[in-house]
């Protein structure tokens, strides 16, 4: 159902067709006039509202993940360092992985990445073996 887009600070600058049409880092079709190009940079479900910034907002370096399932076969407890994509066509990032209670980790990448989606996958390597990978829950800012 259709709803407003905000700016970052709240303030309603216009109308969107359905959050479902949306993601974040999406720039097209946003149907906006602005001084500078914005971005969606996020998506809030319970206000059916889609929150819009500069292509710096975009970026973040953490992230909280859920549902993680673990490769290798057995759970690790202490944060290690791998290798993380957040998109299959996205080049492998340097990160640290933390586990958490209830099948959730905590993962913050060395550098910034662009766009870190709730709902979509997040897969973590050692080398060329896969350790694990879950359902990206939030992003936490830089």
């Amino acid at each position: 159902r259709p709803g407003p887009i905000a700016n970052k600070a709240g303030k309603i600058i216009g109308k969107h067709r359905g959050i479902i049409f949306y993601t974040i880092g999406q720039r097209k079709g946003l149907g906006i006039a602005a001084k500078e190009p914005l971005y969606v940079i996020a998506i809030d479900k319970e206000r059916n509202t889609v929150v819009v910034g500069r292509e710096r907002e975009i970026y973040a370096d953490e992230l909280i993940a859920t549902e993680v399932n673990y490769i290798v076969g057995r759970k690790f407890s202490a944060p290690i360092k791998v290798k993380a994509r957040i998109r299959y066509n996205m080049p492998e990032a340097e990160a640290i992985v933390t586990p958490l209670e209830n099948s959730r980790i905590h993962l913050k990448f060395d550098q910034p990445q662009r766009a870190i989606t709730p709902g979509q996958a997040v897969v973590f390597y050692q080398g060329d073996i896969v350790i694990g990978g879950g359902t990206i829950l939030e992003q936490r800012e830089k």
